[in-house]
């Protein structure tokens, strides 16, 4: 998961500053949210650590066969 951090917050006596800050802020927010939330391609969901238990369990009486 993805941690999103703002910057400091603007003093209150920035007036209009201050709002463009904002809604830049939260444009950059909901940005990073999308980017994160949605992202294509998760490589950790495609990794293959090897065969499970069905194929042990399918493969159990030929492993036999071939350890001499």
């Amino acid at each position: 998961m993805a941690t999103i951090a703002s910057s400091s917050a603007p003093s209150a006596s920035q007036g209009r500053d201050h709002k463009h800050g904002l809604i830049a802020e939260v444009r950059e927010f909901w940005r990073q949210f999308i980017v994160a939330a949605f992202q294509p391609y998760r490589p950790e969901q495609h990794y293959m650590r090897g065969p499970g238990p069905a194929w042990r369990a399918k493969h159990a009486n030929s492993s036999h066969l071939h350890s001499t």
